[in-house]
């Protein structure tokens, strides 16, 4: 485990803010380099996520670095108290902008290519309007792979977690797959609504979209031999 420097005492923290304060560049190494036992207790909380232990206190030491040089003595607060909120803040930064970035790249990923050879990407399928579909033959097909991809290769679960992530839902009518749309949730809803991890959520959510993009890569070149 990595060892981390004592805290400071009240009296030599404040000597070293001055100093630092004051453009003093190893006054402000020994507040970064002492206080990052608290870097790694704020980020401890974050253990549960996908993310390792060595890249969350690289993030939550910046956090740290900020609250340093932002730090006003004069606010009556103290070091630990402001430093922790800025660790925390940047941590769940990074986690949010992961986060939007994950849900961009898995909608963006390549489940096929038309006729023509273009590349088709879930949110291609997602955004046509019933209008689009019914006027461009191939988006049409395409529904009707993914909703027998969805019926017949995704496990319950699976089908259940991509329907609540992504706020769609496939289904039947008069003969016909259709679209319905709903509030796409995050990770952490769907984990805690069905009573599981937000990891676990990913991982069902990553096999999902993975079986998927394989099914559309099989009826492809299937459709290209007929």
């Amino acid at each position: 485990m990595k060892e981390f420097l004592k805290p400071l005492s009240p009296t030599l923290e404040s000597y070293y803010l001055v100093r630092c304060k004051a453009g003093d560049k190893q006054a402000r190494c020994a507040l970064i380099e002492h206080n990052l036992r608290l870097v790694a207790h704020v980020v401890k909380k974050y253990g549960t996520t996908l993310y390792d232990t060595e890249d969350l206190l690289s993030v939550g030491t910046i956090g740290l670095i900020k609250a340093i040089d932002s730090f006003d003595m004069n606010k009556g607060i103290h070091l630990a108290t402001y430093a922790s909120r800025c660790i925390d803040n940047e941590v769940l930064m990074m986690l949010r902008t992961d986060k939007k970035r994950a849900l961009e790249v898995s909608l963006q990923d390549t489940i096929g290519v038309d006729k023509e050879g273009n590349e088709i990407t879930l949110i291609d399928v997602i955004e046509s309007s019933e209008e689009d579909i019914d006027k461009e033959c191939i988006l049409k097909e395409d529904v009707g792979i993914l909703y027998k991809g969805f019926e017949n290769k995704l496990s319950k679960r699976e089908k259940e977690v991509i329907s609540l992530r992504y706020g769609i839902k496939l289904h039947k009518d008069e003969g016909k797959t259709k679209v319905s749309f709903t509030k796409p949730k995050t990770q952490k809803q769907i984990a805690s609504s069905m009573g599981i991890s937000r990891s676990y959520v990913s991982r069902i959510e990553k096999k999902a979209l993975g079986k998927l993009k394989k099914y559309f890569e099989e009826q492809e070149k299937c459709n290209d031999k007929n």
